[in-house]
């Protein structure tokens, strides 16, 4: 369990506070406007009203206490850059911060942000390949190698990954496979493919795209 400060209750804000309390994680909540706080509140361990752009609002959090920092606020730029530098300033272990440009997040990383992420941009992203690529039923792009979930091609079906010799033929190695909404991680070399299941597939996007052109 990690202890982790959420700054901003944007729609970006709430769905992280959520995923992070599943995930079973300490989270405290915060933004200036008590109503942004609603839908939160049964859900963190607290929440909080402040103006975060404040130095004395933030030290009052304990800043130091919290092993990572988000900063999602989306509609004042200038607000989101002054709470990334007073973070790091208040001796923030971790700080990531929302961006929705790279001239933004060339500005947030100068400032003190550990790390910056694009929701908007990543989820567009995850969702022009799944609707481009046929049979691409979800993706995920991890530095320069990138997860497909994808179904087994024709000639997979009924053969095992050391049969195939899959990791030096298609230069990618399986993940996991999805059956009826269930998930095993890892399968060994001797697992033969069937034609119901869905296959995450990890690999280098050149690599993939080879695979992908074969469905």
């Amino acid at each position: 369990m990690k202890s982790i400060l959420v700054i901003g209750m944007g729609r970006f804000g709430r769905h992280l506070c959520a995923d992070l309390v599943k995930n079973g994680d300490d989270v405290m909540a915060v933004d200036w406007k008590e109503e942004a706080l609603e839908d939160v509140l049964p859900l963190v361990t607290s929440a909080k009203i402040g103006d975060c752009t404040r130095e004395e609002v933030l030290r009052s959090f304990g800043i130091g206490n919290f092993d990572i920092c988000f900063v999602c606020i989306g509609t004042n730029f200038q607000s989101s850059l002054e709470v990334t530098s007073l973070l790091k300033d208040l001796g923030a272990a971790y700080v990531i911060s929302k961006a929705t440009r790279d001239i933004q997040a060339k500005f947030l990383l100068r400032n003190g942000a550990d790390e910056v992420v694009y929701p908007d941009r990543d989820i567009a992203k995850r969702i022009a390949v799944r609707v481009s690529a046929n049979h691409v039923y979800d993706y995920m792009e991890m530095g320069e190698y990138s997860i497909y979930e994808i179904q087994p091609l024709d000639e997979w079906v009924g053969k095992s990954i050391k049969e195939l010799n899959f990791r030096v033929r298609y230069k990618a190695n399986i993940l996991g496979i999805k059956r009826d909404g269930d998930t095993r991680l890892l399968p060994d070399a001797d697992y033969v493919f069937k034609k119901e299941e869905h296959l995450m597939v990890i690999g280098e996007k050149a690599d993939i795209d080879r695979i992908l052109r074969q469905l």
